[in-house]
Order: C-alpha cells, then structure tokens, then sequence
C-alpha cells in the first residue's frame, strides 16, 4: 500500500506548534503529525506500542501470538490486541459473505505469497486446501480462540495494519491530542483540522505509474485505507487487470479494479473492507456502500479500453480531486 501526505506547513508563532515523528515498523514505514502545546515527542512510546502489536500479530515472528495459534488447535490470549482483531474479521466476513476471510493462509502460501514466499507455487492442492478456508472454523471468546480442524491458519495482513493506526491514534488522544495524522505503510487516521482550518490532505498513487499521483483527498475524523496490487498487474486484449485470491473458489481471479480506498470511522474497519472490495469487484462494491452509511469508498479501475477510470461514493466525492 502506497501514500502520499501533502503537507503545506508554515507554522505561525501564535499557533500550537506541530510535532513530526518517523520511524519504521512493520516491514514499512510510519508517519505521525500533531499539534501539542507541551511540545512533546512521542517516537519512543510509539515503537514500544508496534511492538507489543507485532509480538501479538506478526507472521514474520515465530514467537507471535498468532504464529503460535497456527501452530496449535486452540490458545489463551496474552495480549489485549488478538481479540478485537477477531471480532472485526468476524463482522466484515459475515457482512461481506466471506469476501474478506482471514483464514486464507494457506491459499496465500499456496500461490507462492506470505512470509514464506516460494518460487514456484503448488496449485494442485487447492480444492484440498480450501476446505481449510472459511472463519465459520474458528471460534473465540474474550478469552481464547480455537479452530475447528487441524491445519487452519489465520492471516490478519488484510487489518491488522489498519488496527496499528487505531492504537497510536488512541495512545495521542490519551495525551489529549485532538489534532494528528497518523501513517502507517499507506494506512492513515486524520482528527481535527491542521492550523488555519485546514484539511489534512492526503495522495492516492497512480496504480500504473508507480510513484505518481492519481488524486488527493481531503481528510479530518476519519480513517482512510488504501489497498492496491499495483505491480503484479498484466495487460490482456488492451485491459490492465490484477491477480487476486479469492477466498470462496480458492481461485486466483481476474479483476479490473486496481486500487481501492475505504473511508471509514477506524482503521481497522477500513483495511477490513478494502481488502473484502477487491474481490467484491467494482459493482458488487458499489451496491455494497450504498447500504452503509458509515463507509465511503474511491475505486480506481481499467475500462474495456484500457483507460483508467474512477469511482466515488456520495460521501467522499466532494472531497476527492484529480492530478491533471
């Protein structure tokens, strides 16, 4: 996932002075802006908190909370982290009819993804393995979580992210911070306005020219995910299309969508649902939103003459501007 923060900044005397922190977590990068009249810099509080969050939901980590639980048939939570990240997937699979599923693991490694990434991918045993596929196995309390059979394993790489952006956003507004952007890998949460009322604009790439941009959104109390497969597209008959897993054939399918933003009022719902539009398609997505007043969504996709085009719902168009 991929961003851009245009941030125009002069800082008056007589304004609240605005703190910068950077860093890296996560196999990315992380950006975090905000106004505090105490001056304070929060960079060492914030790697402690994605690290506790990677100790808990970390594939890359033999040691992680859910490397264990994939390894086991059922574990008692250690961290406050695994369950609320359970309850969500639970409502986007069941509201999504299983388009966003974390127990698609092992059809990711499958098809040569995930940490343990593999040249050449097995795609016999895919009708085998998806009967490993399906968050109907997985069942969990406030306590511990089990699996119905040996074998299934969860990926949280569709949301998890996005719940890293809600608990620094959350930590900020424990300081009393009302006014920040927080960044993690192209996951953002925006509160408030910057000084002089202004919005926090942020940039959504290009998805077939890397590096550029396509659009910019203004942004304030709102969450905005992005999710794109922007190089491991292909060109067939003049389209541009994608490959993606999808959940329910355990097939790699075809899609013309190439980017999807998902506003939302958390991170964590918005990096659910991005990851759900992207094998929901572009109509299937845009009959989806029009049920759901909370979530607003920006589809970049390629049309039958190979142009890229654009989508917007009602509650975000007004807000969304085209580059050139």
């Amino acid at each position: 996932m991929w961003f851009f923060l245009l941030h125009f900044a002069a800082i008056a005397q007589n304004q609240i002075p605005m703190i910068s922190v950077s860093g890296e977590a996560q196999g990315t990068t992380y950006h975090i802006k905000y106004f505090d009249k105490q001056n304070r810099n929060f960079k060492t509080q914030t790697d402690s908190i994605l690290n506790d969050f990677d100790k808990s939901l970390s594939l890359y980590r033999e040691d992680s909370e859910i490397s264990e639980f994939n390894r086991s048939h059922a574990i008692r939570f250690r961290s406050p982290y695994f369950y609320p990240v359970l309850k969500k997937s639970k409502e986007a699979f069941e509201k999504t009819n299983g388009a966003f599923d974390p127990t698609i693991m092992p059809l990711v490694e499958a098809y040569g993804f995930g940490p343990k990434k593999t040249k050449n991918a097995q795609f016999q045993n895919i009708d085998s393995l998806l009967k490993l596929v399906g968050f109907g196995q997985i069942e969990f309390d406030s306590v511990m979580v089990q699996k119905a059979q040996e074998n299934v394993r969860l990926d949280f790489n569709g949301i998890a992210q996005g719940y890293s952006v809600d608990l620094i956003s959350r930590f900020l507004e424990q300081q009393n911070i009302d006014r920040y952007m927080v960044e993690i890998g192209g996951e953002i949460v925006c509160r408030g306005k910057k000084n002089d009322d202004k919005f926090w604009v942020n940039g959504i790439e290009n998805p077939l020219k890397p590096g550029t941009l396509y659009s910019t959104v203004q942004l304030s109390d709102r969450a905005m995910t992005t999710a794109g497969n922007y190089r491991n597209h292909f060109e067939k008959d003049g389209q541009v299309f994608n490959h993606l897993i999808n959940p329910k054939t355990g097939s790699m399918e075809q899609t013309a969508l190439l980017s999807v933003t998902v506003f939302a009022k958390d991170a964590i719902t918005a990096d659910a649902y991005d990851t759900a539009f992207f094998v929901m398609g572009v109509e299937e997505t845009k009959r989806f939103i029009k049920k759901e007043k909370d979530l607003d969504v920006y589809l970049i996709f390629t049309g039958t003459d190979g142009k890229l085009n654009d989508f917007a719902s009602d509650g975000i168009k007004d807000f969304v501007k085209k580059v050139n």
